[in-house]
């Protein structure tokens, strides 16, 4: 990792298929890929958190940096919002692996919960709870006693391992739950390298803004082809999706008010979804058809 080595990959545990469409609402043009059984890994083509305009893929959007700061957020911050809108209006956990010249770590996200993360300083020295390692086991459903125990010896100082080297054990943890970045795909190389390499891979698609008419219209495919059709249908789903309507609005505008494009990315998908969920029983439901008759 170099001073100016700053990326960043999200990891979610779902296939590409179910990922795509909740994708789309982040407003950002990203590059999805397999990540190993039931995992995907988007990797941003822009730079949200530089103040050079020219590298952002929807920087205001994404990263949401105020005038005052000349469009500059950490690369932290603008993943937390990534992966918050992304948790948010899915049934799956994201995981979001972060560096810069400074500092490396994650965010995890899933649901309505806190996000948690954890954080090291470019030398590996741990700048975190170590309590946030074991909750970050938990919702990712991994084993209590083996891999809690390799996660808290990244929490401890060790001067032979740096923040490359802790990304390196976050991730043999991980693929004992089926992740495996595909080849090139490194936690602290830069982001225009990553970019580069998923590129060129054979199974890359690609993510790309083209509207909020396109992504409904997206998210609508993916329930009529069942991948978040089952999810969407019944009183818990309704319950959800009234919960998603009342809980966005404020949390679109909240980010508005700090001008955090995340967060109010954030906001919109959970207005989406829910908005979405409503119309699909209203249509779809034996009671919402004989009053559509």
């Amino acid at each position: 990792m170099t001073a100016t080595s700053v990326g960043a990959l999200l990891l979610c545990r779902a296939d590409p298929e179910t990922v795509r469409p909740v994708a789309h609402l982040l407003r950002e043009r990203m590059l999805l890929v397999p990540a190993g059984a039931g995992w995907s890994v988007l990797v941003p083509e822009g730079k949200p958190w530089r103040k050079d305009g020219q590298d952002g893929g929807g920087g205001a959007a994404a990263g949401g940096g105020t005038a005052s700061d000349g469009g500059v957020e950490p690369v932290d911050r603008v993943v937390g919002g990534w992966v918050t809108a992304l948790a948010v209006g899915s049934t799956w956990p994201v995981l979001a692996l972060w560096w810069d010249g400074d500092r490396s770590g994650y965010t995890l996200a899933s649901g309505f919960r806190r996000p948690v993360g954890y954080t090291w300083l470019a030398d590996g020295t741990p700048a975190a709870e170590e309590e946030a390692m074991r909750t970050s086991a938990l919702r990712l459903g991994l084993d209590p006693v083996q891999d809690v125990q390799a996660l808290e010896e990244l929490t401890r100082a060790d001067p032979e391992a740096d923040a490359d080297a802790r990304l390196r054990g976050l991730l043999v943890v991980l693929a004992r739950a089926g992740v495996d970045l595909p080849p090139g795909l490194t936690p602290g190389d830069p982001a225009d390298r990553l970019r580069s390499v998923a590129g060129i891979l054979p199974e890359a698609e690609q993510i790309e803004w083209a509207g909020w008419r396109d992504a409904v219209r997206v998210e609508l495919d993916a329930v009529e082809s069942g991948s978040l059709g089952p999810w969407m249908l019944g009183p818990r789903a309704r319950a959800a999706a009234t919960a998603q309507v009342v809980v966005g609005l404020p949390l679109a505008l909240w980010g508005a008010g700090r001008r955090s494009g995340g967060w109010v990315t954030a906001g919109m998908v959970l207005l989406v979804q829910g908005v979405l969920g409503l119309a699909y029983n209203r249509l779809r439901s034996p009671a919402g058809g004989r009053r559509g008759r």
